[in-house]
């Protein structure tokens, strides 16, 4: 059975393997507080299918409750510790079975195993709070190997606690016209994976959302992660495959065992 990634926006991924589909971030709307989605339509009502879903810090544009209320009843998910108690709000999602992780935390879902690893990122709920739960990144291991980042800056001992993948679904950008070393730009990115080496790669976390009135400035920072991304890797780890994917778009994941 072929394993698929697809990339429906922001940090929005579907992951199929094993007959398992795994949604991470689910982010479902054209308008986030300040946020303008500027690129690709909503994902669609096949984008909200999932056996179970990853959720990777507890910022509004990762967790998103009204998008995971979408999700049908008894779908799984993984939420970083304490955030139930971060974020009241996921009281209205008694209809999915919830599990909280940490990393290290390995979670199986029918022939898939679901490895919680760390980011270097604040995973606090924001405006800042005072309920501290761990960033995380997954690795969903089924018949292939696929690391979703999350949101994360380069760290000690990446490739160490990632481990050796087939796939990554990596950040390259951001939200707005500036990124803090808690992220991945496109030329950290190319690092990350010069250190993970996977087989293949496909950039996220960019091109999608924009704040609303902020259209003329630095769009370059909106418009060219995911180019230059593709660029750098060729330079930085010319043995993976990068693939630059619309907005809904999949690849499939060759898988050397």
């Amino acid at each position: 059975m072929p394993v698929e990634l697809t990339w429906w926006g922001h940090a929005t991924c579907t992951v199929e393997d094993s007959d398992i589909r795994v949604l991470t971030d689910p982010l479902f709307v054209r308008r986030l507080a300040h946020l303008r989605r500027r690129r690709g339509a909503v994902p669609p009502p096949d984008a909200w299918r999932a056996d179970v879903a990853l959720v990777s810090h507890l910022h509004a544009d990762h967790l998103h409750v009204p998008s995971l209320a979408r999700l049908a009843p008894g779908t799984r998910l993984l939420v970083p510790r304490g955030a139930p108690r971060a974020v009241p709000g996921m009281r209205r999602l008694g209809h999915l079975e919830l599990t909280e992780v940490v990393p290290g935390d390995e979670t199986t879902v029918g022939d898939l195993r679901i490895r919680a690893v760390p980011a270097r990122h604040d995973g606090r709920r924001l405006p800042l709070g005072p309920h501290r739960s761990p960033a995380l990144g997954y690795v969903v291991e089924g018949e292939a190997r696929t690391y979703f980042a999350g949101d994360t800056g380069l760290f000690d001992d990446m490739e160490k606690e990632v481990g050796p993948v087939d796939a990554a679904l990596l950040p390259v950008g951001g939200w707005g016209p500036y990124l803090g070393p808690e992220h991945l730009d496109a030329g950290r990115a190319a690092e990350a994976l010069a250190r993970l080496a996977p087989r293949t790669a496909v950039p996220v976390h960019y091109g999608t959302y924009w704040p609303i009135g902020m259209d003329a400035v630095r769009p370059h920072e909106f418009h060219t992660p995911g180019d230059e991304f593709v660029r750098l890797s060729a330079l930085r780890a010319p043995g993976v495959a990068v693939h630059r994917l619309g907005h809904g778009e999949s690849v499939r994941v060759e898988v050397a065992r």
